[in-house]
């Protein structure tokens, strides 16, 4: 399948700001399941670019903006070639073994709810595939999907007790009970077009990947209650959507900032 990307994201800031340091995990790499046509990443004004690669093996790009910035606009746009791998993930970069994935963090921390959901949903299924299947279907099917803009600093604990969950919330959801079962599992940023109620999103998607002995990473998608296929286009992965984030930096001035993003995912020709 060809995939055709468009991702906007514009800062606006209420006090021009002095200088913006932005980390940028927007590049996908190549996999055997995915093959970059062609990708870019423009920027609407003087900047420096630093491309590099991060912990987790992502394509990372560094970008310096020095001031006086009232807004920028960062675009993301290119073309994947993908095929499907039944959610198996091979030929990825893989700098650190699958039990760092068993590791909580603050917005993967779970609760005695969510791991008594997790022993009731798995219970005698058996072995971890099957296991990982019955989780993802019954985190779909659990909660009404919210294709609005997640909210910052919401744990999976505190998803769990709402009616609706993001792609963002289902999948911190799927790693912490993933990790209360004794799997590893990870955060997926990317695109897809199951992440559209139209023509455009609010947010890049996510998903999770969990590693099962003897099979790899698989890639798991609750907001469909299925595997991810030759719809997605794998970008970064991280123990959850913070270390993933697509942009994340700082910058140096006063006043207040407003944050517009916009994501168009079709199939090309």
């Amino acid at each position: 399948m060809r995939l055709v990307v468009d991702h906007r994201t514009t800062y606006r800031f209420s006090v021009p700001q002095a200088r913006l340091i932005q980390m940028l995990r927007l590049t996908p790499s190549g996999t055997d399941g995915q093959a970059v046509a062609n990708w870019g990443i423009h920027v609407d004004c003087d900047a420096r670019m630093r491309h590099g690669r991060d912990g987790f093996g992502n394509r990372t790009t560094m970008l310096y903006v020095e001031g006086s910035i009232e807004s920028i606009e960062i675009e993301v746009s290119g073309e994947v070639l993908t095929n499907s791998s039944d959610g198996v993930l091979h030929g990825s970069v893989e700098p650190l073994p699958p039990a760092l994935f068993c590791r909580t963090t603050a917005l993967t921390e779970g609760d005695a709810a969510l791991a008594a959901f997790a022993a009731d949903v798995v219970s005698g299924r058996g072995d971890d595939i099957a296991r990982l299947h019955a989780l993802n279907l019954a985190l779909h099917r659990r909660f009404e999907l919210d294709r609005g803009r997640p909210v910052a600093g919401r744990s999976a604990a505190q998803a769990f007790v709402l009616d609706s969950a993001t792609p963002r919330d289902l999948a911190h959801m799927f790693a912490a009970a993933a990790r209360l079962l004794g799997l590893p599992a990870r955060y997926v940023s990317g695109y897809s077009t199951a992440g559209f109620a139209g023509d455009a999103s609010p947010a890049p998607h996510g998903w999770v990947e969990a590693h099962v002995a003897g099979l790899g990473w698989v890639a798991f998608d609750p907001s469909t209650g299925l595997c991810a296929d030759e719809a997605y286009v794998r970008v970064a992965v991280a123990l959850d959507s913070a270390g993933a984030a697509p942009v994340a930096g700082s910058r140096l001035g006063e006043g207040d900032e407003e944050l517009d993003v916009d994501v168009m995912v079709e199939k090309g020709q």
